[in-house]
């Protein structure tokens, strides 16, 4: 999803919700939107700062407080990061593939997994508050690389090919 159309869909969001998209909120979300993979509440901070100078980390954190609610915004609880969310509907039941590598994130959203996990936490009696499913991987760009990589790495510490027999000649 492009930058435009996730802040686009996130001012519908909130007009719809009847809450305030606020310059602050719009942008952080535009930087968390910019960034490739997780973005980091500090490494967010020095971004927004650019833009606006008086921007301390109680103004981040109330910010990425609001895009969570509203479920415009992911936290990755693994690398204490966030992501923003291009299906807000669904907001708090989703899966998330993290590359170790790239730090690329996907949302996947598996119901049944849901509905399974939240049957069995009521059978146990089990009242989910939060649910955090986060799978930490190599995407496929990565995998190729490695593969890549690994394929180069073999082929440059490979043995010369042995000319020679490992039976004497003269033994027969």
């Amino acid at each position: 999803m492009t930058e435009t159309a996730l802040l686009q869909q996130a001012e519908a969001h909130c007009a719809h919700r009847g809450v305030r998209f606020t310059p602050i909120r719009r942008r952080v979300l535009e930087l968390i939107g910019e960034a490739s993979g997780g973005l980091k509440a500090y490494d967010l901070l020095d971004r927004l700062a650019k833009d606006h100078a008086a921007a301390r980390p109680p103004t981040v954190y109330r910010a990425l407080e609001f895009l969570i609610e509203q479920g415009l915004v992911h936290r990755i609880e693994s690398l204490n990061a966030y992501v923003a969310c291009p299906c807000p509907e669904h907001a708090h039941r989703f899966q998330l593939l993290i590359c170790r590598d790239c730090g690329r994130v996907e949302e996947l959203h598996l119901d049944e997994i849901n509905e399974q996990l939240a049957s069995r936490a009521r059978t146990l009696g089990f009242q989910v508050q939060r649910q955090t499913i986060e799978l930490l991987g190599l995407c496929q760009a990565c995998q190729g690389s490695r593969n890549d990589g690994a394929e180069e790495r073999a082929d440059a510490t490979a043995d010369p090919v042995n000319t020679s027999s490992s039976t004497p000649k003269d033994a027969t």
